[in-house]
């Protein structure tokens, strides 16, 4: 069957969102327009590309994550260096080496734009990330005419990067428009998991599925932890709490598979392959479950009735 998806934001969480892939694959479940913040807009990205479940399997479980975190040149110098680094970039690290990494995976596939993707028939794909400056959300590409940009020539691969700059981990990407330069940072904070991006006035003819993380978080600070970047990743988090609530909606619980993060934290790079092994299995046994009760007719005649009375 074909259907679309929507991929929350995550960080390291990511590799329970392929697990519950694998699961809806093995299903014969095919992908049309998919959708992502932050680690989902990457997932996302490359299952528009045509990377399967098991291609991501296969790349991430082995991964070293940590080469993400590239230090900025003045930041190569200890102390000092990585003190006027954070201040002059706005963030500890630069991001070059997951823009790179993701590029080399699209290039693969030869899909570098967005208007690639149209021209070799692929899905949709919608990325967000956060316009600070202008204080809004950046759905990419549809949101660049705005700002004076060609959406089929943009890369992918940069709305990627967008989308996973943690603000003061990673250092915002700078967009350049018709109005200036906007500062552009992770999508998790205005919108970390858009359920709604594919809906329309009219009952859907294929499911959208959203893949979202089961966990209490009660925040950094309350895990003791009192530097200023846990401090600020919890300011991030009280605001994305608040601008996703169109997820909490019935028929979006409905249609979302909750995966449990088995106490790992977004941006715990240093993962062991044992905790990756285990969020991939957790990913997979939860859509095991979600599918075993899940109905599209159901959910439809349930959910979308009104649709039929109008």
């Amino acid at each position: 069957m074909n259907a679309n998806a929507i991929f929350e934001g995550g960080g390291m969480r990511g590799i329970g969102i392929i697990g519950a892939l694998s699961y809806f694959e093995q299903k014969g479940y095919t992908w049309n327009k998919v959708a992502g913040t932050s680690a989902g807009a990457l997932i996302a990205s490359l299952i528009s590309a045509g990377y399967s479940s098991k291609n991501l399997k296969d790349m991430i479980i082995n991964l070293n994550f940590l080469k993400f975190l590239d230090a900025n040149k003045l930041q190569r110098f200890p102390l000092v260096g990585k003190a006027i680094g954070f201040v002059k970039e706005k963030g500890l690290y630069s991001g070059d080496y997951l823009e790179d990494w993701v590029n080399n995976l699209l290039t693969v596939k030869k899909i570098y734009s967005f208007g690639d993707l149209k021209s070799n028939g692929k899905g949709d794909l919608k990325i967000i990330a956060s316009d600070i400056t202008k204080r809004r959300i950046l759905t990419l590409p549809d949101d660049l005419p705005s700002y004076g940009i060609d959406p089929d020539s943009f890369s992918i691969s940069k709305a990627v990067r967008m989308s996973v700059s943690i603000p003061f981990y990673f250092k915002p990407v700078e967009l350049k428009g018709k109005d200036g330069i906007s500062y552009i940072v992770d999508g998790g904070i205005c919108c970390n998991f858009p359920i709604d991006i594919f809906d329309e006035d009219t009952p859907p003819t294929i499911p959208t599925f959203g893949f979202k993380f089961n966990n209490i978080n009660l925040g950094y600070t309350a895990s003791g932890k009192t530097d200023p970047l846990s401090f600020l990743f919890d300011i991030a988090d009280t605001m994305k709490s608040q601008q996703d609530a169109p997820w909490t909606q019935e028929e979006n619980i409905k249609r979302t598979v909750f995966i449990p993060t088995l106490g790992v934290d977004p941006i715990e790079f240093n993962i062991s392959k044992e905790k990756n092994i285990a969020l991939f299995k957790s990913g997979y046994r939860s859509a095991r479950d979600f599918l075993q009760k899940w109905n599209f007719e159901t959910y439809i005649q349930k959910y979308y009735a009104n649709f039929n009375t109008n």
